[in-house]
């Protein structure tokens, strides 16, 4: 118990800066209180003890803002910056070293029974509010960006931007003396729709410059007529 709590507490101080002692984290971060509220429930969850496992989510959430189902399956070294309005499905599975920033939403659609919430990899990184809905699998190395809604399975090392996510190939996360470094620059992230009217502006800029070198050439506007149209009148009366 006590080595999961010291891991638990060490992975803050890899991930936020802001982090000055043990005591801090202990006492003030609501996602490093959600996480271990969470295991709590979890246990009980899976000894079918149900209404105290929701009870336990359900102070959880009242105290921190976060929302966990306690069926959902959280690997090791996750991290939950700020937290505010995160929501937690109960058949979601995230894998190790995820980070999740505030409003994100790892949701179900539909009604049936049974699997209907994501699978996250590893050393994936949700900005602030993305949803990811249905049983859909984000691979390993991912990268979500902010607001975006993901509603598809995403491969590995991709990062997925826009309403619907849109994904763009990248080499995914660093690889420093064998070991992987999540990379938590989650606002250096393409963005397709600029990217799009960048290259729209630029065939307008083209096509208006040879609309000028035309006008040029052609001083003088023809009539719209036909050039014989006053010998044909002429010839008709």
């Amino acid at each position: 118990m006590f080595s999961r709590l010291k891991a638990e507490i060490q992975v803050v101080f890899e991930r936020d800066p802001a982090a000055r002692s043990i005591w801090e984290v202990i006492f003030c971060y609501p996602g490093f209180h959600a996480i271990i509220n969470h295991r709590i429930a979890h246990f009980f969850f899976r000894k079918k003890c149900y209404f105290l496992a929701r009870f336990i989510s359900h102070i959880s959430r009242w105290l921190t803002g976060i929302e966990i189902h306690p069926g959902a399956k959280i690997g090791n070294g996750v991290f939950i910056d700020h937290g505010t309005g995160i929501v937690i499905g109960e058949t979601t599975e995230i894998g190790d070293n995820v980070t999740m920033y505030q409003g994100v939403t790892l949701g179900g659609t539909g009604k049936q029974k049974g699997k209907r919430h994501p699978t996250i990899g590893n050393n994936v990184v949700i900005s602030a509010g993305a949803k990811v809905l249905g049983a859909i699998t984000i691979g390993d190395n991912v990268k979500i960006g902010g607001g975006s809604v993901v509603l598809k399975s995403v491969p590995a090392s991709c990062t997925v931007v826009g309403v619907p996510g849109r994904i763009v190939v990248r080499n995914g996360a660093r690889v420093t003396d064998g070991k992987i470094e999540v990379d938590l620059e989650h606002h250096l992230l393409p963005d397709p729709i600029a990217d799009t009217l960048v290259a729209m502006q630029a065939r307008i800029d083209d096509l208006e410059k040879r609309l000028q070198s035309y006008e040029k050439e052609v001083p003088n506007y023809a009539s719209v007529q036909h050039p014989e149209w006053q010998k044909r009148r002429a010839g008709n009366a």
